[in-house]
């Protein structure tokens, strides 16, 4: 199979561009530097694969669409599913959207999960690329293009935002995270491992990810609505409020709250021995 990989000069790319190299299929990536355009590669291309940031992939996949036929995949890598879904069903071929659930950084697929959101594509020519990733240890979660943006409002956009929080908070009231270090906790050295770890990376990704997914703004409505409550029991001068609250959400949680103490009773214990 030959396989395009187009914008795949980024990390992301290169790291399927070598999934799909180890299978024994020929690839092909383009980008900047690439001699053929997008549209060349991707008309000899048994598998076509966009990877570009978030805000480029609809315009990539039209500019490509037009020279797809039946008989070839189209496929995609973005954190959004159903915009790019669309826009893709507008070619010819066979279509299915892929997410990552890991940044580039990872060495192997071995582990990690991969959204799968088949759209128009048969059965045989899906279970071979599935194949291919789950031969290198992936996890496969299909869905479809809506159920996955409103579960990235959550998983995504509802986590960095609250992540992205903190330090604004932080900023607003004049404390750097060099001043806290001498007091910090296990938990806390975490929470700020987790802050400085989306501050270092493109700024450009996250703003994709929160204001282009059409779920996030009722997700984030209702965070606002939770932290305004919160509020209000924090500053009753009554313990009952804020412990109701509390014990509410911890019973909706339910099991999941002991077997998140162990995970991360293991990640503690991981950082004591650094």
């Amino acid at each position: 199979m030959k396989v395009g990989i187009i914008g795949g000069t980024g990390r992301m790319g290169t790291l399927f561009a070598g999934v799909f190299g180890r299978a024994g299929h020929d690839v092909e990536v383009n980008g900047k530097r690439s001699g053929r355009s997008n549209r060349e590669i991707a008309s000899d291309s048994d598998l076509v694969m966009v990877s570009v940031p978030i805000r480029s992939t609809t315009g990539v996949i039209h500019e490509i669409a037009p020279v797809l036929s039946e008989s070839q995949i189209f496929c995609d890598l973005t954190s959004l599913k159903a915009a790019p879904v669309k826009a893709m069903l507008e070619s010819r071929a066979k279509v299915v959207g892929f997410h990552p659930m890991f940044g580039p950084g990872v060495q192997s697929l071995l582990d990690q999960t991969i959204v799968v959101t088949p759209a128009r594509c048969d059965e045989e020519s899906l279970g071979s690329i599935l194949e291919i990733f789950r031969g290198e240890g992936a996890s496969i979660t299909i869905t479809t293009p809506d159920h996955h943006d409103r579960m990235m409002a959550i998983v995504q956009g509802l986590t960095h935002f609250v992540t992205l929080g903190i330090a604004e908070t932080m900023r607003s009231v004049g404390t750097r995270p060099g001043e806290t270090r001498a007091f910090m906790s296990p938990v806390y050295q975490i929470e700020m491992g987790l802050v400085g770890r989306l501050l270092s990376q493109e700024p450009g990704l996250y703003a994709d990810i929160i204001q282009l997914n059409p779920y996030v703004p009722e997700v984030l409505e209702a965070y606002g609505g939770a932290i305004k409550r919160l509020r209000a029991a924090a500053g009753d001068p009554g313990p009952r409020s804020f412990e109701k609250a509390f014990a509410e959400d911890a019973e909706y949680f339910g099991p999941y709250c002991r077997e998140a103490s162990a995970l991360t009773d293991h990640l503690i214990a991981c950082m004591v021995k650094r």
